[in-house]
């Protein structure tokens, strides 16, 4: 069945029964996150919730119809929890058919993480670079990771000799740029380390939501925005249709077609290095060579390695 922009989860997931699937989602406390598990439990899988504030996670998910669910609590900004947090998943041998690195934050004002990283790509890039990369081995083959990356990555490809901003002026909305590029260049790298045995991963465009995400939003900066976007923008999309191509891809999808891709609007785009319009991804984002020297630098900043 084709999909489209407008589809939502329960649209992409009609007729599939997800009974015994195990699946992980980030930021299980607010919009997306709380659509995509409700979505998939709807259908029957067993979801796992991580959250950096869990009581805000119950209430999120308990207003949404979800009961009883399994959460960790993880900060993405700080690696001691993180690492913590992959422990305690770790240690309970439990497998996971999917993972959904959905957690993130954009254009917040410049301010480092726990670790001293630039905050952006600090949380959304590196706490996930961790975090996944521990709990790969818990991955079931065939399974999936899909990345929630952003049309954001359009602005600015990741800057491996400065991923700190110490030697550029800080802008929010190319430090986000930076790191959205990051999550799609992860995906990349971790499809060409896993899909030997039978795992793939993909990148996520969500498509415009108006959520939580926007919270460090200034009048200048969601004006920034709109200029950025231009005429030609995608119009808004609601919750359930932002988290559609999530589920799409973690459930729906076939599995060789989205390996190492960058989908949107339920679909896999097509690479587009023009500046107009505004969709697609953009070569740098997929390309294999600056996904290893991505993962190299991202051991390197975090002080460890993954011979996945």
């Amino acid at each position: 069945m084709a999909f489209s922009a407008e589809s939502t989860t329960d649209e992409v997931l009609s007729g599939v029964d997800l009974t015994g699937k195990r699946i992980l989602v980030t930021g299980a406390s607010a919009g997306l996150g709380v659509e995509t598990i409700r979505a998939l439990e709807a259908h029957g899988a067993t979801v796992v919730g991580a959250a950096r504030d869990l009581d805000k996670a119950r209430r999120a998910l308990g207003d949404a119809g979800v009961k009883d669910i399994e959460l960790v609590e993880v900060d993405l900004a700080s690696l001691a929890s993180v690492r913590k947090a992959a422990d305690v998943v770790v240690a309970k041998g439990r497998k996971f058919d999917v993972i959904i690195g959905n957690a993130g934050v954009m254009a917040c004002p410049q301010g480092k993480t726990a670790d001293g990283f630039e905050t952006q790509f600090g949380t959304n890039h590196l706490g996930h670079f961790v975090f996944i990369n521990k709990l790969a081995p818990l991955l079931n083959s065939p399974g999936r990771v899909v990345m929630l990356s952003s049309s954001g990555h359009r602005i600015s490809d990741v800057d491996i000799d400065d991923p700190n901003f110490e030697k550029t002026p800080y802008s929010p909305w190319p430090a986000y740029g930076r790191a959205k590029t990051a999550n799609a260049l992860y995906a990349v790298g971790l499809d060409k380390r896993l899909k030997a045995r039978g795992v793939r991963a993909a990148a996520v465009h969500p498509g415009g939501i108006q959520t939580e995400l926007g919270r460090h939003l200034t009048p200048e900066s969601l004006q920034e925005l709109m200029a950025m976007r231009g005429p030609d923008a995608p119009k808004f999309k609601s919750i359930p249709q932002g988290a559609a191509t999530s589920v799409w891809c973690a459930a729906v999808a076939p599995a060789d077609a989205i390996g190492a891709r960058f989908c949107e609007d339920c679909r896999v785009a097509e690479i587009n290095d023009n500046e107009r319009p505004r969709v697609g991804v953009r070569s740098y984002a997929l390309d294999p060579a600056h996904a290893d020297a991505l993962w190299a630098k991202s051991e390197e900043m975090v002080g460890e390695r993954f011979p996945l």
